[in-house]
């Protein structure tokens, strides 16, 4: 993962973006400032939301993949991949776009963000 500084984000983009992040409860949250018109419109907000949501799929049948694959024997140490996103939010806390490999692009091709 890599990062981009985001000058135009203020102190309350900087804590949602982070909170979207946040293993195991994030998507709530991402999904709750897609639907409130004042967080969608803000772009830091918009892009950290999109990407956590899709994050959180890749990551959930990354898991479900792995947990078949090794018949449960590995499946209950992976749920070391949930903790994955702290680093996105802790970059996002920071004021920084975090850029995701391929889900970066996927969202930004797509229009999402």
């Amino acid at each position: 993962m890599t990062t981009m500084s985001s000058p135009e984000s203020t102190s309350d983009d900087r804590l949602w973006g982070a909170l979207s992040y946040l293993p195991f409860f994030g998507w709530i949250i991402a999904i709750a400032m897609l639907l409130m018109e004042d967080k969608k419109s803000r772009p830091f907000i918009k892009f950290s939301a999109v990407q956590a949501l899709v994050l959180d799929v890749v990551l959930v049948l990354l898991y479900l993949l792995l947990s078949f694959v090794s018949f449960g024997i590995l499946g209950l140490c992976l749920w070391i991949i949930f903790l994955l996103p702290l680093w996105a939010a802790y970059q996002a806390y920071t004021g920084k776009l975090t850029q995701v490999p391929v889900i970066s692009n996927l969202i930004r091709n797509q229009g999402w963000a």
